[in-house]
Order: C-alpha cells, then structure tokens, then sequence
C-alpha cells in the first residue's frame, strides 16, 4: 500500500515529524516498508512562462525563448525542446539553481551560457530533469494559472513523502488512506477527519434491472445510473498528481475517479458504459465454458475447477466479479451514459481467482481480505459528487439509488478477559485501557462483567473473531516498543528418545555416509506424475496452486527425485545420488480431525533414495561399474540394519517389472525398490537406468534394542556344499528351507557364495554324462556351526549337515552335487 504524506496528514495530523509518523505505524504492526521523497532534491527552479520563442539563427532544433519568471526583466533561454512555445508555463531553473544529482551523485548547477552563439539566462525543465518521472516528452507544462515566480517544489508539493506499507493480511482495513488515518487517530488522539456524504440530486427515475442470482457471491449489491457526462474532459492534475503517488497511472476521468475512491476508502467499483449492456444485470456464479475479454485485453475461459462469480446481462458475462471488469461494457471517450456499480463480495468468493487466472488486481486484493458491506451507497455518492464536478455538464442527470442487501454479514460478538490479555501481552493492563484501545480504534467495547468486555465487530473489521484478535489490538495500541523485556519462566525436563527408535536426523546421516545427497523438494507435483510414477488416479488436488503444472498433492517421492536427476544430468552431471525425507497425501474418509491430523487426508513420512551413473567415485584401482539393483538393495539393507529386511518380487508403476523388489520387514511391507521403468527412462530421456527406494519412515525409524550376549569361547565350524536346483528356485526358497532344518540348534549361518550354470548348447550338441540340465543351476552355500558351551562334535555336524541336505531336497528339490 503507497500513499503521499500529505494526503494521510489531511485527515488526520498529529504533531509527529515524518520519521516519527512512520516509527508510530510501524510499531502499531502497520509496517513502513519505504519511504521515499516525491522529487529529488533541487534549487533554485521557479514557474515560468513563454512569452517569446523564435527560431535559433544557426540550430533547426533550438529555440530562443524569452521568459517570464516575474521578475523586472524577461529572461533570454534557448531551449531544445519540442513544445517550447509561447503562452505554456513551464519550470524555469534560473542562473544558480541545482538540478537533481546526476549519474556522478553530483548535483548540476545553472551557470550563464552559450548555445551556437546565444547567450542563454538558464534552463527550462521537464518532469525527468526534476527527477518526478520518467518519461522525457519535453517541458513540464504547468496550468496557465501557476502563480509566476513561486517555487516549483512548493507549488507542486514536491517535499511530500511517499510511504509504502508492508500490511498482513488481517489489517484489509489499512488498504485505504482514510483507514489508515483511523488506525493514526487512534494510535495518537488526534482527531480524525469526518467524512461526508451529501445526496446528489436525482433528475430523472431510470433504474438498471439486477438481479442477485447468488447470495454466497454478493451480499450486497449498489448502483445508481447517471446519463450526458462529458468523458472527453482531462482528469484534474491533483487527482493524478495523488494517482500517480499511489503507483497507479491515470487512464481516463471516469476510471481515474473510481481508482481514487478506492485509495480513498478502500472501496473498490466499476463504472459501465449504461449503453453497452444489454438488458439487465445478473449477478451469478460463472458456468463452464463462459468467456469473457477483460479490460487488460487477456480473455479468460470459466472452467469447472473453481467457481468464479460474474456479473453478466441478457447476451453475455461483463465483468469478472470483485476482480476486473470487461472490455465489452469499458468506459470510452464516446461515453455518455453510466451505471454506477459498488457492491458487497463475499472474500470466500473472491479469494484465490485472480490467481487462478495468473493475473492480480487491486481490487481482488482487497475483497478477498474483506471490504465494509455497509457503505456502499455512501461511497456510490462520493463517486458521483466527483462526477459531477469533473465530468458534469448542464445535461447531466442522475438516477436514484438502488440498493439491494439480500445477505448481509451478521455482526459477531467477542468477549475479551482482561486478566488473559495482561498475560498473553506479558504486561499488566487495566481494564479501562482496554476499553480505552478498543473503542479509540472503532471497536465498540463495553464492559459485560467484572474483567469481561464486549466487542461487537464492526462492519469494516473482518479479522475480529476470537478474543486474541482483541488482545493483538490491545497490545498494538499499547505500543509494541512498550512491553516489557521478561523472560520465560517454564520447567525444562529433556524428551527422552525411546531405546528402539532412532531420529529422522539419524536416518538422514546414514544415508549420507552410503554417499547420498539430501533434497528438499515441493509437496506439490505435476498431476501426470501421480499418474504415471504413482499410480494414483485419485490425487488431491490444489484449489490455488502456485503454478498451473504443480497442481496436486503428491503420493509418492520418486517424481521429485527424478526431477532433480533430469535437472542435473542436463547439467553434465555424471553421477548423482540424492535421497529425500517428505510427507506424502493420501485421500481417506477414516482419518478424523486432530492436533496432527486434518480429517479426510493421511499424510505419512517416507524416505527415498535414487541412485544413477558410476556405482563407486572415479578411481585407479577397479574399473568403473553402472549403479544396478543389488547396489541400491545393500544401501537398504544397510540403513536398515540390524533389522534384516527381506525382498519378494513386485510390480511398481515406476519401476521395471522385472528389476522391482518389494521389501518387508517382520512380516509386514514397508516399500519399494527397483530400476526405472524403460517407458518413463525413455520418456525423461535418461541414458541409464536410475535405481530408486521408497520406505515408510517409521518403519526406518524403529530398531531392536541392543541385548548383550557372551562371545563364545569355541571356535565355530565351517562347511561348503553344492546343491543343483532348478532355474526356477530362488535364493530366498533355499534360504528358508536351511533355516528350517532341523539341525540341532547349532546352525548358526548359511551364505550363498557361488552360482554355476552350464553354458546353453548349440543346436545338435548334446551335454557330457553327468553335468547339469538346461534348466539347472548349482548353489554353492557356506554353513556355520558353533554351540555356545562346548566344541562340536563330528557326529553332530555330520548330523547337521544330513538334516539341511535332507530339508533342501523336500522343500526345493535339491540334490548334492
């Protein structure tokens, strides 16, 4: 929010200097982000006016002017500019005057000089010369009746201040300078300015047909029709001198006075061309596939992802509602006849639409933050008392007022405890200052009970719905700067981890030991993703996303990993490995409100990891290898450890059908692992491969409490066999049929340490007698057997060895080698 000094001070001006006025708003929470001068410093520059201007006798571009700056004699200038001509009065910097520094910081002094020959008694100035805009369009004409001689910087208010607030989203009451100037007069007891509103004479009974089709969209909607206005006149240089320091530039007499109202009061309108519009109006919620060509020439499609209201007549939509008008009923300079519209929108109604069409107003800006409902037909006259005055003709007349309320808001009541407010603040407050802050800002407070006052919020606070919205106005009309320092009393007693888990920071420093990097990536991900990474047909969708792509919530980590692999591998990356700790999304119905949980949504930790390029760093002692599937399941297993994870095949939409393993831990799946499906590695264009995981943290997160146990003082025994399988039998089968084997109780591993298969024969050869069939292979596996008390005996291994040999034969159909 920008605004001058000067027109704050009009109606409210307390005796503070600029620096103090702005430390003031800025510790009542309405921060001055800015502060700026409206010109440059300068000297010496005067208004004058062309009495004489002829042509340089040696340059086609200058001219010898002759000006008058009220002075005894009229000055000789030569001047470049192209509208220097007699009549017009200009700034005139005269012989000593300082322009504005220039590019050196140094300021340019007007000494007596010589253009081809003439002497030339100073300078005429333009608008960029005085450092007040931009455009160099030639001298800065003035009106004819600026007083000659008076200084340019009093004459144009050129020592006022631009102050630029930085305000939070529940002070939509401050969007105005009149709201400001209530919050100043009630920060320092200066009298605020009223404010009134006087009826125009209404000469004829027209009316404009509107009819209220959505009350959840407008709750209030006015307008009053005025006909023969004159909008070929110019907009009076005060209106856009104030305009222009509120950062809008001035358009056209009707539009620059519905802006003003609007810096004015906060009061957003719109003014139709009355001919333009067919019928009626209605105000009603958009319908799918409707258009409408706004007035900054974009066109914009309603579609069925969010309602938007609109205001439309008999033949098509006119005007998006709280946001922007259209072009198809826009003021013109063939405008003669006007509606008059200021109306009531619901901020739920208006929030997030302008977004949703990639454009802001400043119009949505304040609606969606809650504009006062109750003045509409006060503000209506104001619009029109300024009408009349800029754009009047003897021919003008108005129509009277048509004001319908068909669902105004209820007014809300909110009790304050001044006991909980002195200790929310961490002051003592009396109650009669709270009584005191709250009715000096236009809170009507009076006291219900011993301790309890009574606020009804009035019409233009939209932020006042619980009792700590009423002790943040106490605290700021107290002064922030004037709490005091005090130090938080509170028992400390340490959250002590449980033994059998561990940290997410713990998970994170494991993973970067196995040489992963950690990503942060947005919950918020492309909905083609969910579908194709995630097999999520169903997401949750964002209702305003912060760009059109990233449109859903995500279910899965895996996008946001490849995301940051595409971004480096088109950086020449070679290798990456990247993991990332993130909530994920899920739609269900079971879930209930809580202080973790939002009804209708599981959100879930996971943690995945991705792997791609070189398995090991560049190095001289091994040649370098590709990352594959078995490298990515030992850094699963190692993070995981000492839990001991097991790996059954699976199918996963983002993996390969033949290279994904689903990993179970105590019986229960907690993830996936596998190589990127070849549809979406060729799809993100990848020249490997990447390998990836995805868990559930707390699964990752949960440990077996460490348990002592004696090391064994004899030593344990090692036997190798070779057993033939089928192709067919996995290592996992062989696995579980030698643990399942009655050995005794001294088995106590068994390690897979060779696999042999015969070499495929050629057509017509046949294999030697006794090797092994097509469809077999040979397992070699390491046995350890040990007892804790005493040394083995050879008959209880050989015992052993027959019980596991006896076992794989009836589980898998294995035979010794």
């Amino acid at each position: 929010m920008q605004f001058p000094e000067s027109w704050l001070r009009e109606y409210c001006n307390p005796q503070l200097t600029t620096q103090e006025l702005a430390d003031t708003l800025t510790m009542a929470g309405l921060e001055v982000e800015e502060m700026e001068p409206v010109a440059p410093p300068f000297t010496g520059i005067v208004i004058g006016e062309i009495k004489e201007a002829v042509q340089h006798p040696d340059a086609d571009r200058l001219r010898v002017c002759q000006v008058d700056v009220g002075g005894p004699e009229l000055l000789n200038i030569v001047c470049g500019a192209p509208n220097a001509r007699v009549g017009i009065r200009i700034p005139c910097a005269t012989v000593g005057a300082e322009l504005p520094p220039g590019e050196d910081g140094q300021p340019f002094k007007i000494k007596i000089g010589k253009l081809r020959g003439v002497q030339s008694f100073g300078m005429l100035c333009s608008a960029k010369e005085l450092g007040i805009a931009d455009d160099h369009g030639g001298l800065l004409e003035l009106p004819l009746d600026a007083p000659l001689g008076q200084n340019v910087r009093e004459y144009l208010n050129l020592d006022d201040t631009l102050f630029t607030l930085k305000l939070t989203p529940n002070l939509a009451h401050c969007l105005s300078v009149y709201g400001i100037a209530r919050e100043l007069s009630a920060l320092t007891g200066t009298p605020l300015k009223q404010l009134s509103f006087p009826q125009a004479a209404v000469a004829v009974q027209d009316k404009l047909p509107v009819k209220i089709e959505a009350t959840d969209l407008c709750g209030r909607f006015s307008g009053r029709v005025v006909r023969n206005v004159n909008t070929q006149v110019k907009t009076p240089q005060w209106m856009v001198d104030r305009l222009a320091r509120c950062g809008q530039r001035s358009v056209s007499p009707l539009v620059d006075i519905s802006n003003y109202v609007m810096f004015e009061l906060g009061r957003p309108s719109h003014i139709f061309d009355l001919d333009k519009i067919h019928g009626g109006l209605s105000v009603r919620w958009g319908k799918e596939g409707e258009t409408l060509k706004l007035l900054n020439g974009n066109t914009i499609k309603i579609d069925d992802f969010i309602q938007v209201g609109v205001i439309a007549d008999e033949k098509e939509v006119e005007s998006l509602a709280g946001i922007m008008g259209g072009d198809a009923t826009a003021v013109s300079d063939d405008t003669r006849n006007i509606y008059i519209e200021a109306a009531f929108w619901w901020p739920k109604a208006v929030a997030g639409r302008s977004r949703h069409f990639n454009f802001s107003t400043d119009a949505g800006h304040r609606f969606e933050r809650g504009v006062d409902p109750e003045h509409t037909v006060e503000h209506i006259e104001r619009i029109t008392a300024l009408v009349l005055e800029i754009c009047g003709t003897p021919e003008t007349q108005c129509g009277p007022m048509d004001d319908q309320k068909p669902h105004m808001p209820t007014p809300k009541t909110v009790q304050l405890r001044v006991a909980r407010a002195a200790k929310v603040i961490g002051m003592a407050v009396t109650q009669q200052q709270c009584l005191d802050a709250l009715n000096g800002l236009g809170l009507p407070a009076v006291v219900a009970s011993e301790g309890v006052i009574s606020v009804t919020a009035p019409t233009f606070r939209f932020d006042i719905n619980l009792e700590e919205d009423l002790i943040e106005e106490v605290a700021r009309m107290v002064g922030y700067e004037n709490l005091p320092t005090s130090k938080p009393l509170a028992p400390i007693s340490p959250k002590l981890r449980a033994e059998n888990q561990r940290s997410p920071f713990a998970v994170r420093r494991e993973l970067a030991a196995l040489g992963y990097q950690e990503t942060i990536n947005f919950s918020f991900v492309e909905a083609k993703w969910e579908a194709e990474l995630a097999g999520n047909a169903d997401p949750v969708k964002l209702l305003n996303p912060i760009a059109s792509h990233l449109s859903v919530m995500r279910s899965s980590l895996l996008g946001s990993l490849l995301q940051v692999l595409k971004f480096n591998v088109d950086r020449k990356a070679q290798r990456v490995r990247v993991f990332e700790l993130g909530r994920v999304f899920f739609k269900d119905a079971s879930v209930v409100d809580s202080d973790t949980t939002v009804k209708g949504f599981y959100q879930p930790m996971r943690v995945a990891g991705l792997a791609y390029g070189a398995a090991d760093q560049l190095q001289w002692g091994s040649t370098e290898t590709k990352v594959d599937f078995y490298d990515v399941k030992g850094d699963v297993e190692a993070l995981l450890a000492p839990l001991v994870p097991v790996f059954e095949p699976a199918e996963h939409p983002a993996m390969h059908p033949g290279r994904c393993a689903r990993v179970l831990l105590n019986g229960k799946a907690i993830g996936f692992v596998g190589e990127l499906h070849p549809q979406w590695r060729q799809e993100w264009d990848l020249a490997q491969a990447p390998t990836m995981f995805e868990l559930e943290l707390d699964a990752v997160l949960a440990r077996n409490v460490a348990v002592f146990k004696p090391v064994t003082k004899h030593q344990a025994v090692e036997r190798d066999i070779a057993v033939v399988v089928k192709e067919a039998v996995t290592h996992a089968q062989v696995m579980d049929a030698i643990r399942a084997a009655n050995s005794g109780g001294i088995l106590r591993n068994a390690v897979l340490f060779d696999v042999f298969r015969p070499k495929k024969l050629k057509a017509g050869e046949e294999a030697a007698p006794g090797s092994l069939a097509q469809d077999e292979k040979s397992l070699a596996v390491r046995l350890t057997l040990g007892h804790d008390e005493r040394a083995l005996e050879e008959t209880e291994i050989e015992t052993a060895m027959q019980a596991v040999l006896e076992q794989l034969k009836q589980s898998v159909n294995a035979r010794l080698r």
